[in-house]
């Protein structure tokens, strides 16, 4: 890491907002998606979803070592004001009884091991150690005694939101340069600085800028087309290199899957770092630029076109100038890691906004399937964020690994309500609807 000279901290705050605020985002999740296109809402949305509200408590982002991310902040044990949670019973849940909620119960497990030795989350996750997987009654009763359900809605009081999903892509690649492999995944750069002040400004604290320097300046790093143009100091970072560039660019808007090396190893990444610059959507840019029609802006139909226009698709590429770094992840894991830090489980994790529901909570989500009117309801774990998922009522569906979860990911643009599970006595002030909790 290289110095940096100390100055006082009050004059650097405004130079360095002013410098690298336009190309630098917020930080994002493990899986980085500042937007993930892997669904025509994604991919082409116009009209961002309602930002939740700034109070609501959010986890610290996580690192970008190699190591697995650190667990989130500790719930705090002062009644916190949630007031878009509007308190519900568990019978106004659609299709409560009809979920198997078994399926739910390893996912559940994995969300206590991030959140087990919170103050608000500890007997909860205790009590769910003693209890059988296989006693679906015993796990209905489970939920229905320790939890209670609160709607979520949204910041003007909405009911629905947008649910969108993701998936665990899979790639050829090999770990040496050479005949169709020739297209780099990188680990971060050696020079990539991620600025923090959230210690000295807590008003701060959501925000991580990334930067490099140049001089005793901190400056915004290498935009995507800067990097691929070799102007960044990369070299030597390839962790593997992959024969399909529109598929390593999609990997980047997953933010974790595997490669199939020409060996016969499989191998793991996920994300690491990002380069601080906020995602622009390639499917958009099409749509504008009258090259796809808005059906047909979905992750497949995007992939379509890239085959057909190959000449074109380094200048569709680089219109996004987010850009996103690997790290080579334990093949053992039964999934992806999540901003939680633990594996998501296919069809059970979700993805939602940290500032509007606990991460690691169990939450209710009621929507349809991609594409249909059929009702897909069913118990979830909040288990982790993504860039693009902002909003009190908005959720990223993760549907798994391979091909058939990318098409259903790729086809996910669909209504849907929330509700969040939190324990009986997590210390919640729903303001402004007189019922409180934990006091």
């Amino acid at each position: 890491m290289p110095h940096i000279p100390a100055v006082n901290p009050t004059r650097l705050l405004p130079a360095l907002v002013l410098a690298l605020l336009a190309g630098c985002a917020a930080v994002p999740s493990p899986r980085e998606v500042p937007a993930k296109p892997t669904s025509p809402a994604a991919a082409t949305a116009s009209t961002p979803v309602p930002a939740a509200p700034p109070a609501a408590p959010a986890p610290p982002a996580p690192t970008a070592e190699t190591s697995a991310p650190p667990p989130p902040a500790p719930t705090p044990t002062q009644p916190t004001p949630m007031p878009w949670l509007k308190a519900a019973e568990f019978k106004q849940l659609p299709g409560w009884t009809e979920d198997d909620l078994t399926q739910a119960w390893p996912a559940l497990l994995l969300s206590c091991r991030g959140i087990g030795k919170q103050p608000a989350w500890a007997r909860t996750c205790q009590a769910a150690e003693q209890l059988s997987r296989s006693d679906a009654e015993g796990v209905r009763r489970f939920f229905e005694t320790h939890f209670r359900p609160y709607q979520v809605l949204q910041a003007e009081g909405g009911e629905e939101g947008l649910i969108t999903g993701y998936y665990e892509p899979l790639l050829r690649g090999s770990r040496s340069f050479g005949g169709n492999y020739i297209y780099p995944l990188y680990a971060a750069p050696d020079d990539l600085l991620i600025v923090d002040l959230a210690s000295l400004y807590p008003e701060l604290k959501n925000l991580r800028l990334r930067g490099r320097l140049q001089g005793k300046r901190v400056v915004p790093y290498f935009s995507r087309a800067e990097i691929e143009a070799g102007n960044a100091p990369v070299r030597g970072k390839e962790l593997v290199w992959v024969d399909d560039p529109i598929e390593l660019f999609f990997l980047q808007i997953q933010g974790s899957g595997r490669v199939q090396l020409e060996t016969g190893e499989m191998m793991r990444v996920g994300y690491a770092e990002q380069n601080g610059h906020p995602y622009k959507s390639i499917g958009k840019w099409l749509v504008d630029q009258g090259e796809l029609t808005l059906d047909k802006a979905s992750m497949q139909g995007i992939k379509e076109w890239a085959r057909k226009n190959p000449e074109k698709l380094n200048m569709l590429l680089n219109t996004n100038p987010s850009y996103v770094f690997f790290r080579e992840l334990p093949n053992h894991l039964s999934g992806p890691l999540g901003a939680l830090g633990v594996p998501l489980t296919a069809e059970r994790s979700v993805a939602i906004d940290p500032r509007a529901i606990p991460l690691g909570a169990p939450i209710w989500l009621a929507t349809t399937r991609p594409n249909s009117p059929e009702p897909l309801n069913r118990l979830m774990l909040a288990q982790d964020t993504g860039g693009a998922i902002r909003g009190n009522v908005r959720a990223d569906f993760f549907w798994g690994f391979g091909e058939a979860a990318g098409q259903q990911a790729g086809a996910m643009k669909q209504k849907g309500r929330i509700w969040v599970l939190l324990p009986r006595d997590y210390p919640l002030v729903l303001t402004g609807t007189n019922v409180k909790s934990g006091l």
